[in-house]
């Protein structure tokens, strides 16, 4: 009898594939609500640029005075220690002040930005991204990503003037498995991936036979059990059928 395939293994959980929370820093967000007592808004000075595992930008460690809460966000490029950067509606559109949408004027590039007010900032943390702030209507603001996707979020979010340091972190090649191998389990990501038609027959329901091939339709039903739910599962369409009609609508266009 063969053992559970990896996906089963993974999808069941369990502490050897969660991520370590060793090398973390702290919870990464901004400051509390403007107008808390805790968190008032005013100057924040810049204590210390941090590294955190499993992370591509470096943090900061942000204090409000000199006895002061302190808050972790990703660093904008050009931030150094003992900067003093502006938190609040009152703030100065300059790099590194955080302020909230309706604040900024558009065609600004922002960072870090939240999704729902309130909640830290969610979007644009990765290192060398920012978003473009493209338009302002109905209380409703327009933000268009890195990726070319533009969302509309409240103008009472906040965000960060500026782009994320750690540019090109991604273009440094890892040169050997074994750099990769951590940087992939700090993130949680499985490495090495093995195709399932190069293994035995007993560890994948593609394995097996005289030549690499899945020996079955590489679509699986949404009910399939635990062992066999590899693939494609529950596809729409697959095949000549679906590429001949995506080229048919390109044509169109």
């Amino acid at each position: 009898m063969g053992k559970r395939i990896l996906q089963r293994r993974r999808g069941k959980g369990g502490l050897n594939w969660r991520v370590s929370p060793r090398g973390k820093v702290a919870p990464v967000r901004y400051p509390l609500m403007l107008g808390d007592a805790a968190a008032p808004e005013g100057t924040l000075t810049v204590r210390a640029l941090l590294d955190e595992k499993g992370r591509s930008a470096p943090l900061a460690q942000l204090q409000h005075g000199d006895h002061g809460p302190v808050s972790y966000v990703p660093a904008v490029a050009g931030v150094a220690v003992g900067n003093h950067l502006q938190h609040g509606p009152g703030a100065a559109v300059a790099n590194g002040n955080i302020l909230p949408l309706r604040m900024i004027p558009e065609g600004t590039r922002v960072s870090n930005i939240e999704l729902r007010m309130g909640d830290g900032g969610k979007l644009v943390r990765a290192a060398g991204g920012s978003a473009v702030l493209f338009s302002k209507a109905d209380g409703k603001v327009i933000v268009r990503l890195p990726s070319g996707k533009s969302i509309m979020v409240s103008e009472g979010c906040r965000a960060t003037v500026g782009e994320i340091a750690g540019g090109g972190v991604k273009e440094k090649p890892f040169l050997r498995a074994g750099p990769r191998f951590h940087a992939m389990k700090a993130k949680g990501i499985p490495y090495p991936r093995m195709r399932g038609i190069a293994m035995a027959v007993v560890n994948h329901p593609f394995g097996g036979g005289r030549h690499q091939h899945p020996g079955k339709s590489t679509s699986t039903s949404r009910n399939a059990p635990p062992g066999r739910k590899v693939g494609l599962i529950a596809p729409r369409k697959t095949g000549r059928k679906r590429l001949a009609r995506a080229s048919v609508e390109v044509k169109e266009r």
